[in-house]
């Protein structure tokens, strides 16, 4: 018997019970359709943590000011200002890992343009602060080293402040107010969206790092000195961040005069070893997730055995008949096995449907981000007809090895 007459057979026998076969489908569609949300969700977990890796730039180490013991208690990052200008030159100067080293002062407060107003952050910058974050200028320029040099009141906006004060005019050459000070727009940044803790990137003014500190600031501790509250330090591409680490540690103690046994007054954070590390762990939830909705499909093919079994039993008579007149063993099982995978692929490609338009619906209604995989929709029909061969070849086999003569005899 040729594979047309097996298939064209076997979808005869699946008509006859349509119900029945409606019902044996609906594990697999289930299973199908939960395997391609869950990879969509996993996707898009990874992604987001891909997105922030990105935004904040490769190979990013931050140095925070702190305070060493006082009283028998840690102080916290910022808390005093321990780091100055001339520690972040002298991470760039004297160590040849390090590829970029931006002082920063950071403050926040109402900006206003024209009758708008915004509550936002700003920052005082060098431009190798742009450098170190890869981060772009959309429209105008950056800082001239003279604007540097002479504290001058100029300013790059974020697109969420953009956005805010001057909605669809353009900012460039706009005055806006930070802290009761003029300053003209100058350039607009690019998107960077969030960072890894849900912060808008965007929402941000930047200023040269003496306009802040001697024209923002005002009469603040951190005005008053070259100290700063942070330095954004790149490491060269293919060098051990770990390594550079360490280096930049030793470097800053021995400028800070600290004894060996004394506590850092400093915070060092490896942004790029936090990220993998949730990298990692959004890859583990993936698999989870997948793993989890593919329990779905081995019950799936449970169902479709059980119901088989329950087709041999009842075609039994059917069963010697064929054989009787000619039908041999393997054209049974041939068309069992048809049965059984024709289930599952049918099965499989309503369960694509329903996950795609799952995946949608998850993204829009629950706010999460979702990214589908044509590799993951191609695995999960796969599996789907390797759900129908493997269950299905079991009530298969038993069929096709029926004596014809107790076939015929069974009532």
């Amino acid at each position: 018997m040729n594979f047309r007459a097996t298939l064209r057979i076997a979808l005869a026998a699946l008509r006859v019970n349509k119900m029945r076969s409606a019902l044996t489908m609906l594990g697999i569609i289930i299973g199908v359709a939960a395997v391609i949300v869950m990879i969509a969700v996993g996707n898009g977990a990874q992604a987001r943590v891909e997105d922030q890796i990105r935004s904040l730039g490769s190979n990013i180490i931050m140095v925070f000011s702190g305070a060493p013991l006082s009283g028998g208690a840690r102080g916290s990052a910022g808390s005093q200002q321990t780091i100055t200008e001339d520690d972040a030159y002298a991470i760039g100067r004297e160590l040849e890992e390090i590829a970029a080293a931006a002082p920063s002062l950071r403050g926040s407060g109402q900006v206003v343009a024209g009758n708008a107003n915004w509550s936002t952050s700003f920052f005082g910058i060098t431009p190798d602060y742009l450098d170190a974050r890869e981060w772009p200028i959309g429209e105008g320029r950056g800082f001239e080293q003279a604007e540097m040099n002479s504290a001058a009141k100029v300013a790059l906006i974020g697109q969420t402040v953009a956005k805010n004060l001057f909605g669809d005019a353009t900012p460039l050459d706009q005055v806006i107010r930070v802290r009761k000070v003029p300053l003209t727009v100058i350039g607009i940044l690019d998107k960077k969206g969030q960072n890894m803790m849900g912060q808008d990137q965007d929402d941000v003014i930047l200023m040269p790092i003496s306009t802040a500190r001697k024209r923002v600031l005002g009469a603040s501790a951190m005005a008053k000195s070259r100290s700063v509250g942070s330095i954004t330090v790149k490491i060269r591409q293919g060098t051990d961040m770990k390594a550079a680490e360490e280096k930049m540690r030793d470097l800053l103690r021995q400028r800070h005069r600290l004894q060996p046994g004394q506590d850092d007054d400093f915070f060092v954070r490896n942004l790029s070893e936090i990220l993998q590390a949730q990298e990692a762990s959004s890859k583990v939830l993936a698999m989870l997730l997948a793993a989890v909705a593919s329990v779905s499909l081995l019950v799936g093919g449970i169902g479709i055995m059980n119901i088989m079994l329950v087709s041999v039993t009842e075609r039994t008579r059917e069963i010697g008949l064929r054989m009787a007149v000619g039908a041999r063993g393997r054209d049974i099982l041939s068309q069992f096995l048809v049965e059984a995978v024709t289930l599952s692929l049918i099965g499989g490609i309503v369960g694509i449907i329903l996950g795609v338009g799952g995946s949608f619906l998850v993204g829009e209604l629950a706010g999460w981000r979702t990214e589908l995989s044509v590799a993951a929709i191609g695995l999960a029909v796969g599996f789907a007809a390797a759900v129908g061969i493997f269950f299905g070849y079991y009530p298969a086999r038993k069929a096709s090895s029926l004596l014809p003569i107790e076939a015929l005899r069974y009532e």
